[in-house]
This record gives C-alpha cells, sequence and structure tokens, in this order.
C-alpha cells in the first residue's frame, strides 16, 4: 500500500469526531465491556517484550532502596500499600526500563521527598501514578467542570492579551469543555503506562515537578531515514532540542495553562474525571503533536498542519507516538477514502490486516489505532482513536480483540469482535518489519511534508 491520502482528507481529525465536514458529539460505539483486563484476558498473547539485558527484580536490594520504599509507604492507605507491594511482586515497581534508567520506585520517590509544582499535592501525584502504573484502565480524557471558585482564574488566564470584546467573550464559553480532543494524547499516556512503567513513572515526576518538564533522548534515525529529515521534522514542530544529526535530547512540557487545570483537578476530581496526572500527561502530549500551540483551558489548538481546532490529525499522531517512545512508528492507512470523505475501499483485505495486529500484539506491542463510522452513504462521520491491548480466540478462530477507550467512561478493557472492528479501521501504528512484506509504505513523514508545502503553496 501506497500511504498517499488527498491533503484535503489528512486533515479529517480522527481525534475528536470532528472533520472538515461535520461536528458530531463524540461517542464511542462499545459492543461489552471486557469481565478482565487485558494483560488477562488472553492466554495466547505473550508478555511484553522488554530488552534482553534487562533483569526482572522482585525484592528490594540495599538500605537505599528499603528505605525509599518505607517512605513511600507512609504516604499511602491501606489500599495504595497493597497495590505498591504487588507492584514490588510483579517486578513492576523495580523496573529500570527508562531514558534515565531510574526505576518506578526512584521516581516514586522523588514525587514525595521533593518539591512539586503549585498547587499539586505530592501524596496525590503519588496515588495516582502508582494506581495508573497498576491499573492503565483509570486513564481518562474526560475533563471535568470548573468549580466556581476557580472560574474567575481561568477566565481571566484565557482571556490574557485579548482586547476585541468577540473574542473575549469567545473564550468566556471556550473553557466549559464538553467533548475532550485528547484521544491520541490520552491513549498515548495509556501506552507508556502499560508498556514502559518506568518510563512513565520518570514522566509523571518530571512534568509535576516545579520545572514543569521532561527531557527525551531520540535517535534521529528512529523518526526518519534521513538526519536531515529528522531535523526538519523537529524543527517543523517547532520542538524544543538540542544535539546532532544522530541523536538529539528533546524538551516536552504541558502547555503554560495546564498546571490550573491540574491544580483543579487535585482539590475538586470528580468520579470519571481526569486525575491531575492525566492534564499534564495529555496536555504534554498534545503540545508536542499540535507544535506547541495547544490551550488546556479550551482544549483548542492552531499549528500548521491541522485545519481543526481540535484533537491531532494522523501525521501529528505518528511524530507524537515515535518521539515519546524514540521508536520508529508506521502509520499503515488501511481505508480507502475520496475526496468527499467517503470510504471506497481498503488497502488490503480485512484478513492481511488481523494479522498485521495479532502479530504486533504476539510481540507485546499495544497498538494505537484510529477507527471510523459510516453514515448510509458511507460518507465518514465519525473518528475515534483507542488502544488494542491484547485478543483472544474462539473454537472457531474467530478473534475478538480487548481494547481500551479513554471516553467511553469505562475504567476496564473492552471487547470487539473482528467483525465488527476491522472493517472500520482507518489506520494503525505498527513496526515496519511487520507490514513491510505486504505493503508498500511511504513514511507518514514524507506524506507529511508534501502536505506542508502544499499548504504552504495555497496560503
Amino acid at each position: 500500500m501506497v500511504e498517499k491520502v488527498n491533503s484535503r482528507i489528512q486533515q479529517y481529525n480522527y481525534n475528536t469526531i470532528n472533520s472538515v465536514r461535520n461536528t458530531v458529539n463524540t461517542s464511542a460505539v462499545n459492543q461489552s465491556a471486557a469481565t478482565q483486563p487485558s494483560f488477562t484476558a488472553s492466554s495466547n498473547a505473550k508478555t511484553p517484550q522488554t530488552n534482553n539485558n534487562v533483569t526482572i527484580r522482585t525484592s528490594l536490594s540495599g538500605k537505599e532502596e528499603k528505605a525509599k520504599y518505607t517512605e513511600i509507604l507512609s504516604h499511602l492507605d491501606k489500599n495504595g500499600r497493597k497495590i505498591a507491594e504487588n507492584l514490588l511482586k510483579t517486578g513492576v515497581l523495580l523496573n529500570a526500563e527508562s531514558d534515565d534508567k531510574s526505576t518506578v520506585l526512584d521516581n516514586l520517590h522523588k514525587m514525595v521527598t521533593e518539591p512539586r509544582a503549585e498547587g499539586l499535592n505530592a501524596t496525590t501525584m503519588l496515588r495516582d501514578t502508582l494506581a495508573t502504573i497498576a491499573y492503565p484502565y483509570l486513564i481518562t480524557q474526560q475533563f471535568g467542570d470548573i468549580p466556581a471558585e476557580y472560574r474567575e482564574a481561568v477566565i481571566k488566564a484565557n482571556t490574557e492579551g485579548k482586547t476585541n470584546l468577540f473574542e473575549i467573550n469567545q473564550a468566556k464559553r471556550d473553557i466549559d469543555v464538553h467533548h475532550s480532543g485528547t484521544c491520541v494524547a490520552a491513549s498515548t499516556e495509556f501506552k507508556l503506562a502499560k508498556q514502559l512503567p518506568a518510563e512513565f513513572a520518570r514522566f509523571a515526576q518530571e512534568l509535576s515537578s516545579p520545572r514543569l518538564s521532561v527531557t527525551k533522548h531520540l535517535d534521529l534515525k528512529n523518526l526518519t531515514d534521513e538526519a536531515l529529515n529528522a531535523i526538519w521534522l523537529l524543527n517543523a514542530f517547532e520542538t524544543p532540542w538540542t544535539g546532532d544529526f544522530h541523536k538529539a535530547t528533546l524538551n516536552f512540557a504541558p502547555d503554560k495553562n495546564a498546571i490550573l487545570r491540574a491544580q483543579i483537578q487535585t482539590t475538586h476530581k470528580d468520579s470519571y474525571e481526569r486525575t491531575p496526572l492525566d492534564v499534564l500527561m495529555q496536555s504534554t502530549f498534545m503540545q508536542v503533536g499540535s507544535q506547541q500551540s495547544y490551550n488546556t483551558l479550551t482544549d483548542k489548538r492552531t499549528g500548521k498542519f491541522n485545519q481543526n481546532d481540535k484533537g491531532l490529525i494522523e501525521f501529528e499522531k505518528t511524530f507524537t507516538e515515535s518521539v515519546v517512545f524514540n521508536k520508529n512508528i508506521l502509520s499503515v492507512t488501511y481505508q480507502t477514502v475520496d475526496e468527499n470523505a467517503r470510504l471506497i475501499g481498503y488497502e488490503t483485505d480485512l484478513g492481511t490486516m488481523k494479522r498485521h495486529l495479532l502479530d504486533a500484539l504476539n510481540e507485546g506491542e499495544t497498538v494505537i489505532i484510529g477507527y471510523t463510522q459510516t453514515d448510509n452513504n458511507n460518507i465518514i462521520i465519525n473518528g475515534h482513536e483507542i488502544t488494542i491491548v491484547d485478543y483472544k480466540t474462539d473454537s472457531k478462530g474467530k478473534v475478538t480483540f480487548i481494547c481500551n477507550d479513554t471516553d467511553d467512561g469505562v475504567p476496564r478493557a473492552i471487547e470487539y469482535t473482528e467483525d465488527y472492528l476491522l472493517p472500520k479501521i482507518h489506520h494503525a501504528a505498527l513496526p515496519q518489519h511487520i507490514v513491510q512484506q505486504d505493503l508498500n509504505i511511504v513514511p507518514n513523514w514524507v506524506e507529511g511534508i508534501e502536505m506542508y508545502k502544499q499548504m504552504r503553496s495555497a496560503a
């Protein structure tokens, strides 16, 4: 398959249910809720692959680790201590697969012994990080309301610099976010927590620190084949970075208003709303993908690649996932869509698509996909981003995919049969070696550069 999509159709936003043609309220169709977390649902799925040099440790070593563990337990209630104990027994707490080789334990300890950003509570951050690592299905993209005591401060922040009365009134209305556009960001947060708990803990610790940012080392070859193209991408996405033609150190940070939203969720979080940790993580990933143009107070963005003001398009999503995981991520487009947003076919048969997904899952990958919904005329009206985490096969060989949806209000895995899900998949983020034998891939960044040139010419 050649991953070529008309530039107009590339603006279709699979993240917010908002397309260039329609604005539709966000809603995901759930078939059934899985009764068990995905990591226990399928006996034929393998344990996520890790570096062969990593040793799984389930017991504390030395006085320093024991002291850190004791300190952490002192900040937790009975349930929190039970979670921590289980993470130790399963090897997660001492996992060190992070950018700086720090463990989950190291970063949780820093949370409660070093200062947090203004208005954030160390114990709350510890509790939320611990719970999310233990059960990533808690992650949601639901914003929640703005309490009366915060409303004036939020309005002031969102109207800063505006003098036009129309813009001021619009800014006041925009702060009430009813339908979140952070599907990609929330799915990225979920994947990070599920696959790399130590790196997730490092992100959580640094993003909630007074510095409100986290560094990330990137091998440029994991972004594009040519170093100059990788550098072009980093600059085009306005990513702060230093480095050379081989490696770069990136700086990720939430937008300037994220701390206010995080403070609100620290003191006024309701059920099924985002935690302060979710706020910081999702704002950061939205910033990465939107060319540093996101505003957490309104859930809107600007930026050069997206004509919509909500969410991230496929190109932006692929860039975000690649730099966050320092991995060569290919966004494989399966659906063929014409210039009128009509689904007219597929780039490969559904059997091949299923094999790609199962191969990735068997390698321990979690696969972020964008799926679509169409009307009676096959016009795409809805799009959404979810994560496939596992699968199970019945006696007849039919596959049921076990997924996570951060926008369904269900804090557990959900199940979709292959007959339901496969025809709806527009794109999937997959390792190159899984698909290269079947499809002629043009990397997403190549299309992104071409799209940018077309947009510049049109402007």
